[in-house]
């Protein structure tokens, strides 16, 4: 059986829902849900897309250099997106801007509300360690 290896931020949100970061199960990382949390667990820029975004990215690249991949390993993203059709584009244009000329494939949902009061988007991934970096 092959060992997984569990990262953490040691946030308190994670003991609170019971759920971890990030897993990797054989080639695969699968990542969850990463919210505008700062190192101490805050939740972070209510209301403010573009600084979600960014503190948002600045997580899921802290994860993935816990495992030494870059985000050019990411193929699949799942964003969740708060008054989708409002933020469409502002969320297109972050995304756009953290993979630059890669492109991993993604769904988008839109939903009503998220977990924290002001949250607009919250993305989890999976990566793919076996793909080119």
């Amino acid at each position: 059986m092959a060992t997984t290896d569990v990262f953490h931020h040691d946030v308190p949100a994670e003991s609170d829902f019971g759920y971890a970061q990030a897993i990797r199960s054989g080639d695969l990382i699968h990542v969850s849900g990463q919210l505008s949390l700062d190192e101490q667990g805050a939740f972070r820029h209510p209301e403010d897309l573009a600084s979600q975004l960014r503190l948002i990215y600045a997580n899921i690249d802290r994860v993935l250099d816990h495992y030494g991949v870059t985000r050019n390993q990411i193929v699949l993203q799942t964003l969740y997106v708060v008054n989708l059709l409002r933020n469409a584009d502002a969320v297109a244009a972050g995304n756009r801007a953290y993979f630059g000329g890669h492109h991993p494939v993604g769904t988008v949902v839109g939903f009503s509300e998220l977990t924290s009061p002001g949250q607009i988007v919250e993305i989890g991934c999976v990566v793919d360690t076996g793909s080119a970096a």
